[in-house]
């Protein structure tokens, strides 16, 4: 058993478990609405993966050294851009259902609460 909480394995299991998500809901979606459905899922989730690396990239480097991360800055602020015209590409040109893509953009989130619960599982007992 660990001998207390660390960042590092919390960080590699939440990515961990936004790929599962990913993975588990659009297995979900493709038998419940379509295959037009799970690759819009898919891709939302590929999309929130994307966006928590970022995240991620950009607390590690914060953490060290400010000056490298005026270009991560950057590249965080225009991260709503990004996911945002990858979303509208994903809905317009290939037709897929916003719903569909929006439900795979809360993977990295379902992850989180994942993560918040096996932590307090695992800790509750000691």
């Amino acid at each position: 058993m660990s001998t207390g909480f660390s960042y590092d394995r919390a960080l590699i299991r939440i990515k961990y478990l936004t790929l599962l998500v990913g993975l588990v809901g659009t297995a979900a979606v493709l038998l419940t609405r379509g295959r037009e459905a799970a690759a819009g899922f898919l891709a939302g989730a590929g999309l929130s993966y994307v966006n928590f690396e970022l995240l991620s990239g950009l607390a590690h480097v914060m953490a060290g050294s400010t000056a490298k991360a005026r270009g991560w800055g950057v590249l965080i602020a225009l991260r709503y851009a990004i996911v945002g015209l990858a979303a509208y590409a994903i809905v317009r040109i290939l037709g897929i259902t916003p719903v569909a893509v929006l439900a795979g953009l809360l993977a990295a989130f379902a992850a989180v609460i994942l993560e918040i619960l096996y932590e307090l599982i695992l800790y509750a007992r000691t």
